[in-house]
């Protein structure tokens, strides 16, 4: 079986993991392939050069069976990227700090890679959010799993998002940015902005306001087959938009429509893994914090 690797910032606590992973995917007889993004972290390993191969273009990418993200959930944010509408399983190894996303902590991976070679798991099928927009934006990379979000540019006064569903109006939102998560960024930044959590197979979007200027205004949870349209309003010129991690300027001309994406991404689920086990754990539910 093919495996490839992706990481992005490889910390040198981490080199005896990255050659403990290496030892036990040759152990179970995998062929290792590697991003040139993680090529770039390996330097300071020249002793695993001859343990891999570089993954050239997506053609070489469609060919692997699995690819494990290498670091925290922003990696792995990154690798769904990658992968694009391939779909390749996606194994998320956790050298970061909070791990919703990438799971499998370092001290597992014997484990998690037996399992893998044994085809011992099950596939969460986690859907993204797409972005249609009157100007080219993003690439071929117009997809996010987490959230896309609309922000005001700088400490100028607030942004008005006027905001459509299916084309019926919804509500202006006077406030410095909206969010539009799928169930899996639920946890993220909408969370952090007073948003619900949603189970990771409900079929929803949820709509949130970033600091809004009434406090009446709440979050709301709308069908993922909804078309969401905006038009943005605001004292500033330009206005930020980002999907995941990435960010571009625009200015009020640009029309934006999100809706969910065909594709999906597809993490692997472990054995013994699920989903409110990682809310408990990530999130202290259930803990006396009196002590």
């Amino acid at each position: 079986m093919k495996v490839a690797l992706h990481g992005l910032a490889l910390k040198t606590e981490n080199f005896l993991k990255v050659k403990s992973l290496f030892s036990v995917l040759a152990k179970f007889q995998f062929e290792i392939f590697i991003t040139k993004q993680f090529e770039k972290q390996l330097h300071s390993l020249p002793e695993l050069k001859s343990a891999y191969a570089l993954l050239e273009n997506k053609a070489d990418m469609a060919k692997m069976d699995f690819i494990i993200s290498i670091g925290g959930d922003g990696t792995l944010l990154d690798t769904v990227c990658q992968v694009g509408s391939l779909e390749i399983p996606i194994l998320g190894l956790n050298t970061g700090r909070l791990g919703f996303l990438a799971t499998v902590a370092t001290d597992h991976i014997e484990e998690a890679i037996h399992h893998l070679a044994e085809h011992n798991y099950q596939l969460e099928s986690r859907s993204l959010i797409s972005l249609r927009s009157s100007k080219m934006l993003f690439g071929r990379q117009n997809f996010a799993l987490n959230e896309f979000t609309i922000h005001k540019r700088d400490t100028s006064s607030m942004i008005t998002v006027h905001t459509y569903i299916d084309g019926q109006y919804l509500n202006s939102y006077w406030a410095d940015g909206l969010i539009v998560a799928t169930p899996t960024g639920s946890t993220g930044y909408s969370l952090s902005c007073g948003g619900p959590l949603i189970s990771p197979e409900a079929k929803n979007l949820v709509i949130t306001p970033v600091s809004p200027h009434n406090l009446n205004v709440r979050p709301i949870i709308v069908s993922d087959e909804s078309e969401i349209s905006f038009t943005i309003e605001g004292r500033s010129e330009k206005f930020l938009i980002s999907l995941d991690s990435r960010s571009t300027s625009i200015s009020s001309e640009v029309k934006l429509v999100v809706k969910k994406e065909a594709f999906s991404a597809k993490l692997i689920k472990l054995p013994n893994y699920h989903f409110f086990d990682t809310l408990r754990q990530k999130l202290n539910w259930g803990f006396d914090m009196r002590n």
